[in-house]
Order: C-alpha cells, then structure tokens, then sequence
C-alpha cells in the first residue's frame, strides 16, 4: 500500500480525494491538513509515500510548502490553474491534476507514481492471483472462490453478494463492496457502481448506465465508477462516421 497526505485548503476538495483514495485498492490515507502550517508539523513525523499538495493555500503556498519540507515523497500538485503546471514541474513533483479531478485522471498520476514503487508494485500483482477464501453464512465455513469464476459482486450495506459461474445461488459474506475489491486484481475486475463490482470478461455490452452481462443481466454504471469502466476500454473502441440512414 502507498500512504498518502492531503494538503488543501478547501474541505471538499479533501474529501473527494479521499474518496479517491479509499477506492483505489493499493492506496492508504493517513492523513489530511486543510491548513499548510499544521501540515508542516505533522508530515515530518510520517511516512508517507505520496503527497497531494493544493497550490494556492492561505499563509504557504504549495510551492512554498515543497521549499521547506523538500519530501522524499513523491508529490502530486493539484490545483484549479492550469497556468501552475509549468512551474509544478520544474519542482520535480510527479504529476499535476487540474480541478475539478475526474478519478480517470487520478488512477493515471498514482498508478505512475505506483511504477517508483517496484516492491509494492510487485505485491500487488502477486495478488493478482487464483482465488481467495470468503466466510459465508455458515459458523465456521470459508469457501474457496476462484477469480475466474466470479461474474460481479453486489454490495448491500455490511455485506455482500458474489454472483459465479458456477452455481445459481449467490455467496454472501459480511464484508463491504469495498473490501473485496482490495482483494481483487485490477486487470481482471472493475468497480462501475457504488455496489457493484464486475469482472472486466463478462461484460458483453455498454448501454448509457447500463451493463449488459453474458448471462444477460444488467447492472447499473454511473458517476466516477463509470469513467474508471470506460478508461479501461478506451483503446477498444472503434466509433465510425455517421452517415444518413445509417447507425444512428
């Protein structure tokens, strides 16, 4: 996991990369400041891997703040201007995300960042294994769930629903949506709701908010969670020119 600090000045700001954060499986939030001087005391005492830094603070700039603290940390800047960019690399930082951050942009800066960290890099893909073992409803019992057998994953408040292949009836287990997508490997699954979690080779078709599976269920794909979906496609659509009378 790479930890990761918050400096912003703006409330919002912080908690929408929190949520970033938190739905990232290989990142970990220890900390966040909307003030830059109390930020100074803190962050020195940490170790942190990356530093989300806002430019424009009241009393220190980010720019200022960088000066003083000279991080080993890698530092993402994130800012409302994009006249900052220039000068964010000339601070050597490792990425520049311009506000309002679409989380596509966000997953693209840590995931460069995540490439600095050969070891973590290499857990995570160790993850990226066969199988794991979820407790189910029964006292006792852990069943083994295969990742090639998961089609999608539903989460319902404490728990969760994991729909397989290979039987009718869904696993429950008392974990949160969130949980199990830590356990899962990015290449094979993404999260495109708020409750749902899908595996990336059962999805047949895109339809608006809509997913259509092999199995012919649809399940519903919408905010953040959607442009994460459509990232990981990007390279595979092909849209022609639309002609009278054709597709429309």
């Amino acid at each position: 996991m790479l930890r990761c600090f918050i400096v912003d000045d703006e409330p919002p700001a912080i908690n929408l990369l929190t949520q970033y954060i938190n739905e990232t499986p290989f990142l970990q939030l220890i900390g966040s400041a909307t003030d830059p001087t109390q930020a100074l005391n803190e962050i020195k005492f940490l170790e942190i891997d990356i530093l989300f830094l806002d430019i424009q603070m009241p009393k220190i700039t980010g720019f200022e703040l960088i000066e003083i603290l000279k991080p080993k940390c890698s530092v993402i800047m994130t800012t409302a201007f994009t006249e900052y960019a220039v000068s964010g690399y000339e601070y050597q930082v490792s990425d520049y995300l311009v506000k309002p951050i679409r989380y596509e942009r966000f997953l693209k800066a840590v995931t460069k960042v995540l490439n600095e960290f050969p070891k973590v890099a290499s857990n995570i893909k160790a993850n990226e294994d066969e199988f794991l073992f979820v407790k189910t409803e029964h006292r006792g019992k852990f069943k083994k769930i295969e990742f090639s057998d998961i089609k999608y994953v539903e989460g319902l408040q404490n728990y969760i629903r994991i729909y397989l292949k290979s039987q009718e009836s869904a696993v429950i287990t008392y974990i949160r949506i969130g949980e199990i997508m830590e356990k899962l490997p990015l290449s094979k699954f993404v999260r495109v709701h708020k409750s749902y979690i899908v595996a990336l080779d059962e999805i047949e078709a895109l339809d608006g908010n809509e997913i259509f599976l092999k199995t012919m269920s649809r399940i519903p794909a919408g905010g953040v969670y959607k442009s994460e979906l459509l990232e990981k496609f990007k390279d595979s659509f092909i849209i022609g020119n639309q002609k009278k009378g054709g597709l429309k």
